[in-house]
């Protein structure tokens, strides 16, 4: 998918609008992405706020993936760590968007991800994704190593419970 760019975002209030609505459209589609379902649009918009303010300090970088004028796409990396793990960061909020699922855009977001954390000096990238519907197989095909399954750890969008997985990847200099 070519046409696919990713870039760095910023607060906008149309950028926040487009990353409420696909937060929105992954939580209907039972995506595991910290919320439940049905996520108000308001409750949607107040976490990319304060996700864009977090961002805008430098504990965060979060990444778009743009199809023309369209946001399809989007993930999180997140810096804020102690003094004792600077060398570290995570992923998250890793969405993409319906129609666009299966064509390489949560790939570029991920690579766009692992760039920048190298560029930073990261060497360990850590994530999770839930056990069921999560992105597991993506993240091994990205070189990822699973450090183990987490039972019950979280409520599914529609109800019940589903464990999580932790992987790892080393990076950079440490690869």
């Amino acid at each position: 998918m070519s046409s696919i760019e990713i870039k760095v975002l910023n607060h906008d209030a149309e950028i926040e609008k487009m990353l409420a609505d696909l937060l929105v459209e992954t939580v209907a589609a039972g995506g595991s992405v910290s919320f439940m379902h049905p996520l108000a649009r308001e409750a949607a918009e107040a976490f990319w706020g304060q996700s864009l303010d977090a961002a805008a300090r430098g504990e965060r970088i979060v990444l778009g993936a743009w199809d023309g004028e369209a946001l399809v796409g989007t993930v999180t990396l997140l810096l804020d760590y102690p003094p004792n793990q600077p060398h570290r960061a995570e992923i998250a909020k890793l969405m993409t968007r319906l129609a666009h699922r299966g064509k390489g855009v949560a790939t570029r977001l991920m690579r766009a991800a692992e760039e920048l954390a190298v560029e930073m000096g990261r060497t360990l990238l850590v994530l999770d994704t839930a056990t069921e519907e999560g992105a597991s197989r993506l993240y091994e095909k990205l070189g990822f190593t699973l450090a183990g399954e987490i039972p019950d750890f979280a409520l599914k969008p529609h109800g019940g419970l589903t464990g999580t997985l932790i992987y790892w990847k080393r990076i950079g200099e440490r690869r």
